[in-house]
């Protein structure tokens, strides 16, 4: 079966989403239409490409995503068509494909048409419902290469401190670093730590496996499943209770001196 996802920073009150719809139904009455996600901050170019960097993977070949996010065209933000291992992707050349691509291998191709205030309509829902078709990709319009890649949010580092950022905060309030398992290995070489949450006061000396290692209340870090640092407090919300917010700080100190008390990486 087809299948076309949708992701925006639409609200539940707008008539958007229903009007995508309904035409995607109107063309492909037997494509399956997937929510990833709605309701996004306006313009929020990096959680959109997280959302869709930690999601599309689960999806099969052929699958079309839509991205409703800073849609509106210009002569630096085209609307294009990605097309990255078999999977397709619409929208604005605003920077979420950049910071979801990276260096990857990837084609891609303009299908800017002419100025709408509503492209997802009038632009993006008819060439997803050609690709969910079965189209070909390179039809769609002319090839187009250099995807704009705004400046990522990466830590900064030296031989014994990570200074990391919260780059994602989820419906639980856990807050998700940009700092990832490998550059915490990486400094880290094994030694004790201390994982300082936006001040010294707040401190993490272990990483869990899962939540329930630690009890209901404590504030706990751990890698999740996209391999990033993420701090959370156990049966509570992290970002509230700590006033965390985007771009807060997170920062990771290792030590060498033998005589502290042996904080271990579990």
């Amino acid at each position: 079966m087809a299948i076309i996802t949708i992701i925006t920073d639409w609200h539940s009150g707008d008539f958007y989403l229903g009007a995508v719809k309904g035409k995607i139904l109107s063309l492909l009455p037997e494509v399956n239409i997937v929510d990833i996600s709605h309701q996004l901050p306006a313009f929020a170019y990096i959680r959109t490409a997280f959302i869709l960097e930690n999601s599309y993977k689960s999806f099969p070949k052929g699958t079309v995503h839509l991205v409703g996010v800073n849609s509106e065209a210009s002569l630096k933000n085209p609307h294009i068509v990605v097309m990255y291992d078999g999977q397709y992707f619409i929208g604005a050349d605003n920077g979420i494909f950049g910071l979801l691509f990276g260096e990857k291998v990837y084609k891609a191709v303009n299908i800017t048409k002419n100025e709408t205030t509503f492209p997802e309509l009038e632009v993006f829902a008819d060439a997803a419902v050609y690709l969910a078709r079965g189209g070909n990709f390179e039809n769609l319009g002319t090839a187009y290469q250099n995807l704009y890649h705004p400046a990522p949010m990466l830590p900064t580092m030296d031989n014994s401190v990570i200074n990391g950022s919260v780059i994602y905060i989820d419906s639980y309030s856990n807050v998700i670093t940009n700092i990832n398992k490998e550059i915490f290995e990486k400094v880290g070489k094994g030694r004790r730590f201390e994982i300082l949450v936006q001040s010294n006061h707040n401190r993490i000396t272990r990483i869990n496996k899962t939540y329930n290692e630690t009890s209901n209340g404590e504030l706990l870090a751990l890698f999740n499943s996209g391999g990033l640092l993420e701090v959370s407090i156990n049966k509570g919300n992290a970002a509230d209770l700590l006033n965390l917010g985007m771009n807060s700080v997170v920062r990771i100190k290792f030590f060498d001196n033998p005589e502290r008390d042996e904080l271990k990486l579990v």
